[in-house]
């Protein structure tokens, strides 16, 4: 449990202090694997969940962006949170897993409603696609 609440300050850490790649790299396991609320198929390895996370707080990361709730047990942990993007209203939440050195194993994201994965989807694409260019 010490090190989700350990991993969980430093991810609080890279959402609020400006998405820095470089904390969110030391951050993440080598054997990462990310759930994506619009991919089929979870996402594995460090450098693929690097990409989707560093475009997905600078598409949800706003200054709307708020986490309004936190739920801990064990390793893992739930944080709700809310945005807005292009006047939608979106809901979600990050469900990370962390391993025994404190490092994100595993990250599922869940949005809501239907319009607002609709523009998440929009914006991640052209967000990664910028990013690979």
């Amino acid at each position: 449990m010490a090190q989700a609440q350990a991993g969980l300050g430093k991810w609080h850490d890279y959402m609020m202090g400006g998405s820095d790649p470089a904390v969110l790299d030391a951050l993440l396991a080598e054997d990462a694997v990310f759930h994506s609320p619009v991919v089929h198929t979870p996402q594995s390895g460090k450098a693929v969940v690097m990409a989707y996370l560093v475009a997905a707080s600078q598409v949800l990361g706003n200054d709307s962006f708020r986490y309004v709730r936190e739920l801990v047990d064990g390793d893992e942990v739930m944080l709700e949170f809310t945005t807005e993007l292009d006047g939608i209203a979106i809901n979600g939440v990050d469900i990370i897993r962390f391993n025994a050195s404190g490092h994100i194993a595993d990250f599922k994201v869940m949005v809501r409603p239907l319009k607002a994965i609709n523009k998440v989807w929009e914006m991640m694409a052209a967000q990664l696609a910028a990013s690979k260019a």
